[in-house]
């Protein structure tokens, strides 16, 4: 385990691979931790430097009172780049990692060579939305929303045949910090990226599980609209979380995407 103290708050990060090589900076989803991309790191590692981490309010790093900025996360993210030495990166995010991913091309372009934004938007539900599940959980806990979650994040296939993994990640949904989950849900909330992600002038892959619950396709393929020569994917039979039911098409798509970039 590695931990660092950036923006008064403790990062916990795993940093791996061969030095030189492009590096790859994953961005988790709400309610999750960096584990989520275990499969498609072991898949691209060789290749690759992969760098990951806990957003603030999950996983180990540290748990500050809600409610979140998303100004919050984009700092986090880009101190720890900074601390690791990292320039030229293709970063990777997931969801609410998405948004941290396109704030930070808005705010240091000059660190990226090429983004995939997986199952994202440049803004993700309503205020209505938010502030419902906002109160749902500060009254009732993050149990009363594990079972409707995982048919969000995982297809139905998915959840029929892989028992085991879909316990496992509901135990990591529910034992994410309250505050945690609070505080991000509210930064979602804030988030919206539609002026400034119409601006990229990068390459990037936008990707989506055809049974994704949270960030269907079609709010998907708008982002991919709004970015200039984004390119388009769907992946099918997967949900909201595809690096976990779909690891091997994933960790291809991402391969590709940058190979066919020669950068």
């Amino acid at each position: 385990m590695a931990f660092v103290r950036l923006n008064d708050i403790v990062i916990h990060y795993l940093d791996e691979g061969p030095r030189k090589a492009r590096t790859i900076v994953f961005s988790n989803s709400l309610g999750t931790d960096f584990r989520i991309w275990d499969s498609v790191a072991k898949r691209l590692a060789s290749d690759f430097r992969i760098v990951r981490y806990d957003n603030r309010g999950h996983g180990l790093s540290s748990c500050p009172p809600a409610p979140y900025k998303i100004d919050d996360h984009i700092k986090d993210i880009s101190n720890l780049i900074d601390f690791l030495q990292i320039s030229d990166l293709v970063m990777v995010g997931l969801s609410v990692g998405g948004l941290i991913t396109q704030g930070l091309i808005a705010s240091r372009p000059s660190l990226f060579k090429a983004a995939i934004l997986c199952d994202t938007a440049h803004k993700i539900l309503d205020d209505q939305t938010w502030n419902s599940r906002i109160s749902t959980v500060s009254e009732n806990g993050l149990e009363i929303l594990a079972d409707s979650t995982m048919e969000r994040w995982f297809s139905e296939k998915f959840r029929n045949e892989n028992k085991t993994d879909l316990e496992g990640a509901r135990n990591m949904f529910v034992r994410t910090p309250t505050e945690g989950y609070l505080g991000t849900c509210a930064a979602i909330r804030d988030a919206d990226f539609t002026s400034t992600s119409k601006a990229i002038d990068l390459p990037v892959l936008c990707l989506v599980g055809d049974e994704d619950g949270s960030t269907p396709v079609e709010v998907v393929k708008e982002t991919s609209e709004l970015i200039p020569n984004a390119k388009f994917v769907i992946i099918k039979e997967a949900g909201h979380i595809p690096c976990i039911e779909k690891a091997q098409e994933l960790a291809c798509q991402i391969r590709e995407f940058i190979n066919g970039q020669n950068i």
